[in-house]
């Protein structure tokens, strides 16, 4: 799996995509998030931080849930509240996998921040004790230390994450090794994330101005705007809608997602088998990108399955090098 480096301005551009997957069906988008923070305010009463942790670990199952709703969107398909559940049906295991790895990941933190700070720095946060004046140049410099610890472990961990659960979720990817692509890929295009970064902090910031109205927008935006970087990163290739009645020619998809405007003669290419057509929860793999796909909409080659033609053609060249 190719991880593609992606220039500055995409930082902005996956934003704007997935402001505009918002905007096509605006009500499903705050219903879905409503939902998901109806959950997250219900677990945080569980007492002795059970609920946070419990939250923590299955999160990555309610994130590629909201990202195969992205990829119906792309097919045609309705975006539905049923989506942020539909991942513990499939991937549900390796899914939680990469929550509890994240949630050990966030308590070794603390405690390293913990250590390095010191008893003082601890005694401060937890019992609210004071310190003299003799004593609080240390503790500033203890306090800044650790934050300064935190911080940068705190990114490179969501580093890991971010990417993770499209990987196991689209690709199969085992948990640790999805964990360590999603931090080589972010990594690589740290430049275009510092830029989304920024931008997320502007932006979240004039949404809370309005009474925190304007989160309402955001948040769906940004969900959508992970699908969107996943694509652009690991797929080479922005985000384009199939008309759902035209999903039985994927040769013809591929060339609207890819701008082509040459004419080419498909007599002599492989077609799809009207016996394959079976129900579409029927998922197979691509060779080529090794993204899961509905049967129904997949190109046919012998035993072999393709997203579309130009998956074909680029798996038949690296074959016959």
């Amino acid at each position: 799996m190719e991880i593609h480096q992606v220039s500055a301005k995409q930082g902005w551009q996956w934003i704007i995509s997935g402001f505009y997957l918002f905007r096509k069906i605006p009500m499903v988008w705050i219903l879905l998030c409503f939902t998901m923070i109806l959950i997250a305010m219900t677990m945080v009463l569980i007492p002795f931080l059970l609920g946070n942790f419990v939250f923590t670990l299955i999160f990555p199952v309610f994130l590629a849930g909201i990202m195969l709703g992205c990829r119906d969107m792309e097919q045609g398909k309705p975006l539905e509240i049923a989506h942020l559940f539909i991942a513990f049906k499939t991937n549900a295991a390796p899914l939680i996998t990469v929550g509890g790895i994240y949630l050990i990941g966030k308590v070794l933190i603390v405690g390293l921040v913990m250590l390095v700070g010191g008893d003082t720095m601890v005694d401060m946060w937890l019992h609210g004790k004071r310190v003299d004046e003799s004593q609080l140049m240390d503790v500033m410099d203890n306090i800044l230390t650790a934050s300064l610890i935190a911080f940068t472990l705190s990114v490179a961990l969501m580093m890991a994450a971010w990417f993770a659960p499209m990987l196991v979720i689209f690709h199969n990817v085992p948990p640790v090794i999805a964990m360590q692509r999603s931090f080589h890929a972010c990594l690589r295009n740290f430049v275009p994330f510092q830029v989304y970064g920024i931008t997320l902090i502007i932006l979240t910031v004039l949404s809370l101005i309005p009474y925190g109205i304007g989160l309402i927008i955001l948040m769906p935006t940004i969900f959508a705007s992970i699908y969107v970087s996943y694509k652009d990163i690991f797929l080479g290739e922005p985000i384009y809608f199939r008309n759902h009645s035209r999903q039985e020619n994927p040769v013809d998809d591929d060339k609207e997602s890819a701008g082509n405007t040459t004419d080419t003669d498909n007599t002599d290419e492989p077609k799809a088998k009207e016996n394959s057509i079976v129900k579409e929860d029927n998922l197979v793999q691509c060779m080529q990108c090794h993204m899961y796909i509905p049967r129904n909409e997949a190109f046919q080659v012998k035993e072999h399955y393709f997203c579309n033609n130009k998956h074909y053609l680029q798996y038949q060249s690296s074959t016959e090098k």
